[in-house]
């Protein structure tokens, strides 16, 4: 029978906090001793060029963390905490396949396309900002319509801290004492 792993996905458009929340959940699991590792995927596909038909190069993305989760599954890991846009609950399925026995938890984060806008402005230099604005606002209205979260979490003048708190909160993952 497979192992079921718990496994943590925390999305949002462009700008929504993903991996700045998942490593603040990651340092929170650690002071409770869960044994786990986070991922941030967009580390897994950042290559260049993109081949055209995988124009995010989520494929090799899907193939990278395949190749390492046995290894934090070695070094002790039973949690699994990942970042990443996800788009469409089937797309699920990938993630399924890369780290089998998956029990995968869907948090989506969502802040007004204001606040998206602000942070992006803030973090991105140079050619990318246009892209990444456009994306924000996009995968905003989209993920709102489409509603692939199993928990949503508003972040609007939420501190990070606070975000992942009630992250672990609401998933069950840990008890957590509060930190606002």
């Amino acid at each position: 029978m497979e192992e079921s792993i718990p496994v943590m996905l925390i999305t949002g458009p462009v700008g929504a906090g993903k991996t700045t929340v998942a490593s603040i959940v990651s340092e929170l699991l650690e002071s409770v001793q869960i044994a786990h590792a986070f991922v941030d995927i967009d580390s897994l596909r950042w290559s260049y060029p993109s081949p055209a038909h995988d124009r995010f190069r989520t494929e090799l993305a899907m193939k990278n963390l395949a190749a390492i989760w046995p290894n934090f599954q070695a070094a002790g890991a039973t949690h699994l905490v990942l970042a990443d846009v996800l788009e469409s609950r089937e797309d699920l399925v990938q993630y399924s396949r890369a780290v089998p026995g998956a029990d995968i938890l869907v948090v989506r984060l969502r802040a007004s396309l204001d606040t998206l806008l602000t942070r992006l402005r803030i973090r991105e230099i140079g050619a990318g900002l246009d892209w990444h604005l456009q994306r924000a606002a996009v995968l905003s209205q989209q993920m709102d319509r489409d509603k692939v979260e199993d928990i949503l979490v508003d972040t609007d003048e939420k501190s990070v801290a606070a975000i992942a708190h009630e992250i672990l909160t609401r998933s069950n993952w840990a008890n957590i004492p509060d930190v606002s």
